[in-house]
């Protein structure tokens, strides 16, 4: 006969691993709705804004090349292939903070972003179920919380950086996040 003994969100929370990885899911996906929901605006002041189709194009067909490569390694490879998205999403801002016009590098540099956030929703949804364990439905509720936080995020923080210091402001809060991603998934335990 089963039992049903439910874990409330505050036991789930405080299971270990969960936090960190809820924090990477904040900050990543904060990082990259920052950039994607004004893409425009930076893509304007690179001169490229009649590419933007192209532009997105690029980031959408990378991004199933990252889903693939996630799909493929992530079993044997998950704190690999999180660490490994979170520094190729950091050269991506870091290249676009630098591109100025030039549309090699951004075209570049927006195809490393893609493939750098496909097969994010994996990795975490991975990272989140192993830490869970029996409470992997629980945890998935809260990233799907917390994802949504970061895209609601993301369109604040993008307008204000927007607004108050222009898109040059963009590349530099990016890497702040990611570093931030970066350290917290470094250290977090497997």
């Amino acid at each position: 006969q089963p039992t049903d003994k439910r874990l409330s969100l505050r036991q789930v929370f405080i299971l270990p691993g969960i936090r960190p990885v809820l924090f990477v899911v904040l900050a990543f996906v904060l990082a990259h709705n920052i950039l994607y929901t004004y893409i425009a605006p930076y893509l304007l002041t690179a001169g490229m804004v009649d590419r933007t189709d192209v532009v997105l194009l690029v980031f959408g067909g990378t991004s199933v090349a990252g889903i693939w490569i996630v799909g493929v390694l992530i079993d044997r490879y998950l704190r690999r292939l999180t660490l490994a998205s979170t520094i190729l999403f950091g050269a991506a801002a870091l290249t676009l903070g630098m591109a100025g016009g030039d549309p090699v590098a951004i075209y570049a540099a927006v195809g490393a972003w893609g493939l750098a956030f496909g097969g994010a929703a994996t990795l975490f949804q991975t990272a989140l179920a192993r830490s869970a364990g029996d409470a992997a439905d629980i945890a998935q509720s809260m990233l799907v919380t917390a994802w949504n936080a970061a895209i609601a995020s993301g369109g604040i923080v993008g307008g204000v950086l927007l607004d108050r210091f222009g898109v040059g402001a963009f590349s530099p809060a990016l890497l702040v996040l990611l570093l931030a991603t970066l350290l917290v998934a470094w250290s977090a335990r497997d």
